[in-house]
């Protein structure tokens, strides 16, 4: 879900460059609106009828991963780190530690704990991206929905703001082992293995737990510790769009030891 999870329309999971959206996706969650047309994966999705429980999971699944492009292909994020971004998969952060990263937006303030327990190779390229001053100025491309009551997950960190850019590079897929829940911050990513770049997403609801579960291939990297409702408020700024043509700006993002 380097690129995305669902949305109003999808439920999907988020997805990124070659990583697909996660949007999440199960048969015992509910099934979200016909998404409009659109590609994921490159491949042009219309519209389907969700008739039992396992198509449910199926067009969920697929409306959640992230867009093609956020792995291997992709440009520059911001400039305002220290460091120079990283052009292939960074070192894995060491076992034990963790990372505080604070997400200024349009919307207000976003505090995560990164976990290196959690999953290392992508908890490492994450501190990187943010170290470098990749995420500045980058934007929340999609808000995604579950059904019309049900926020499912709002997705960043493609530098053109379309769901398939990325670092321009990918990293190794790790075993899932926590849960997904409201709050988690997760990788998105798409269905090819090892495309996981630099599109993340964060979960809005705990009913998107079994969704995402159903897949359990998006890397949980940490969780939101506080600014929860400003992760709703960039939800709910978009009106119900899940890719919004004035979508939210992170403004800021800076990594801190611990």
């Amino acid at each position: 879900m380097s690129d995305q999870p669902a949305g109003k329309p999808t439920g999907k999971p988020p997805a990124s460059s070659g990583a697909r959206r996660p949007g999440p996706r199960p048969t015992t969650s509910k099934v979200p609106p016909t998404p409009p047309t659109t590609e994921v994966g490159g491949i042009p999705w219309k519209p389907i009828a969700v008739i039992a429980g396992v198509i449910a999971v199926a067009v969920i699944g697929t409306l959640l991963i992230l867009r093609p492009g956020s792995g291997g292909n992709g440009g520059t994020g911001g400039t305002g780190g220290t460091v120079p971004c990283p052009t292939k998969q960074p070192p894995a952060m060491p076992a034990g530690e963790t990372r505080t990263v604070t997400m200024n937006t349009e919307k207000g303030q976003i505090v995560m704990k990164l976990e290196a327990d959690l999953s290392p190779i992508a908890v490492g390229n994450f501190a990187a991206l943010v170290e470098c001053g990749f995420y500045d100025g980058v934007v929340f491309h999609r808000t995604a929905a579950l059904d019309a009551d049900t926020p499912f997950v709002i997705q960043g960190g493609d530098p053109t703001g379309t769901g398939s850019g990325g670092p321009g590079y990918s990293i190794q897929d790790e075993a899932v082992t926590a849960q997904y829940g409201r709050g988690v911050v997760a990788m998105a990513r798409s269905s090819q293995p090892n495309s996981v770049g630099s599109q993340f997403f964060i979960v809005l609801s705990d009913e998107a737990r079994d969704v995402l579960a159903n897949y359990n291939t998006y890397q949980i990297i940490g969780h939101v510790t506080s600014g929860m409702e400003v992760a709703d408020a960039i939800f709910s700024a978009s009106k119900g769009v899940e890719l919004p043509t004035d979508p939210v700006k992170m403004t800021t993002v800076t990594v801190a030891n611990p």
